[in-house]
């Protein structure tokens, strides 16, 4: 059977459509590939009516849904397939984009028609709005065992007033109570509230207001209670909201045992003054545990409470409901106890600095040589408490460098060579050292005695190796004191 041509599909089309009006010529497209490719198949296949009028109206969807059946539109930048979108339709706005979502081919008549201009709300940088996290404190700094307590239930409070203010809920004392101490297992009280808002003032905005829902059956209904708002900007506390919020807390914490630190250096002898800022960590005989709590700050407290607090109150309240014997006890009282009150305000001498004694052993020492030395501890125990890491670094390395030095020796003297290579000396010191250091920190030891011993060791770099030389006339090591 000889193979059908694309000239007898076109034919066949013609006779079939009479009465058609006559159409422009159109460029040939996919789907004219897709119906001659029909066309083929079908003279392949035993002709029918039926398969015919199949093929026909398979056809014609084709070019409808191509296209085909409809004029083309004048402006060839524009595709009829896609109609024009814009970002303003997603709500970006500020750009046209012309595109065609053709399935069957690329349209080349896709393109933007203009540059995208984005208006977005403007943020302060990272590096102002997480400026406070920047701030580390050092890790000599530890706080007292009942301020960790208190940081740890500011933490536990701000993630239940958050999870109350991000779902529009009111969060009064009493949830916040039963949150906290669900997930600290210890009480919390309203003094520890009064604790955290003399830390971070600025944390909360605490009220009185009644006629409040709650399920507690100990609370009155109309009652007065006390309600706590964080003081955000944003309508949703996240996460990171509340990471920077305890980074805060925590920094307030430690500038408090400054204060005290900073107290107990001026009641010493001779006194003593660290700037904030290079202070690392605390004097050493300064007892971190022993720092008073923190002060409590007042509270919103209910309209219309009456507290009596002394004697006389009790009196003025109750005159009408004690017997007169009773009545004379209670003002014979209150006398007697502002009479004890006055005595002991006016026998209280003012403080005085706190000077050591001086110890048996150091009688007859001159006083002036006492300050001096006591002066130089002071000196000392100073540049202990500014000391950085990287200080801390080098004169630990400077604790290993005698011993270091005596290997290093041995190791010449098994090598029996004048010059060694860094690397051979390094693993061979490694590998006698009492403690595991790996060869980069060895390395880093070698460079700090060959700095410090510096007429005993030296370092030559020869091409890309270096090399270790003694000096075998010098006998004692000089600069590896710590």
């Amino acid at each position: 059977m000889s193979q059908a041509r694309v000239t007898d599909f076109f034919s066949q089309r013609r006779r079939g459509a009479v009465a058609a009006p006559v159409k422009a010529a159109k460029p040939r497209s996919r789907s004219s590939a897709v119906s001659v490719a029909i066309t083929r198949s079908s003279k392949n296949r035993a002709g029918s009516p039926t398969s015919s009028a199949v093929r026909d109206e398979f056809v014609r969807v084709i070019d409808e849904a191509a296209g085909l059946s409809g004029p083309q539109p004048k402006d060839s930048s524009s595709c009829p397939r896609t109609p024009k979108r814009t970002l303003a339709a997603f709500g970006l706005g500020g750009v046209a984009v012309q595109s065609c979502m053709c399935q069957s081919a690329p349209c080349y008549r896709s393109r933007t028609l203009s540059v995208p201009v984005y208006s977005l709300s403007t943020e302060l940088p990272a590096y102002q709005r997480y400026h406070t996290l920047a701030q580390a404190v050092p890790p000599g700094l530890s706080l007292p065992y009942q301020y960790k307590v208190l940081a740890e239930m500011f933490r536990s409070m701000d993630t239940v007033v958050a999870m109350l203010h991000n779902r529009s809920e009111t969060a009064t004392f009493a949830k916040i109570k039963q949150g906290v101490q669900d997930m600290m297992h210890k009480r919390f009280e309203e003094s520890h509230v009064a604790q955290i808002k003399t830390v971070f003032p600025d944390a909360y905005t605490f009220r009185q207001e009644k006629n409040i829902p709650t399920f507690n059956s100990s609370i009155k209904k109309g009652s007065y209670q006390l309600t706590v708002e964080p003081n955000e900007a944003r309508p949703i506390l996240s996460a990171s909201h509340l990471l920077d919020r305890k980074h805060i807390f925590h920094l307030n914490l430690v500038s408090i045992v400054r204060r005290h630190h900073k107290a107990f250096l001026s009641s010493l002898v001779p006194p003593m003054s660290v700037p904030d800022d290079k202070l690392t960590r605390w004097h050493p005989r300064f007892n971190v545990d022993t720092v008073p709590a923190v002060q409590s700050s007042s509270l919103p407290q209910p309209p219309h409470t009456e507290k009596l607090s002394t004697a006389q109150e009790v009196l003025d309240r109750a005159r009408s409901l004690i017997t007169p014997k009773m009545e004379k006890a209670l003002v014979s009282l209150a006398l007697k106890t502002e009479d004890k009150v006055t005595d002991s305000r006016d026998s209280t001498p003012p403080p005085t600095p706190a000077v050591p004694p001086t110890p048996a052993a150091l009688k007859g020492v001159s006083q002036s040589l006492l300050e001096r030395i006591r002066a130089k501890e002071a000196q000392r125990l100073e540049a202990a408490m500014t000391r950085t890491r990287a200080q801390e670094d080098r004169l630990l390395m400077l604790s290993r460098l005698p011993e270091l030095a005596r290997i290093l020796r041995n190791v010449f003297v098994a090598e029996k060579k004048p010059a060694l290579i860094m690397e051979v000396a390094c693993n061979r010191m490694a590998s006698s050292y009492r403690s595991a250091l790996s060869t980069g920190e060895m390395e880093k030891h070698l460079h700090l005695l060959a700095e410090v011993a510096a007429d005993w060791l030296t370092i030559h770099p020869i091409r890309k190796d270096l090399y270790l030389k003694l000096n075998k006339s010098t006998e004692h090591l000089t600069g590896l004191s710590t």
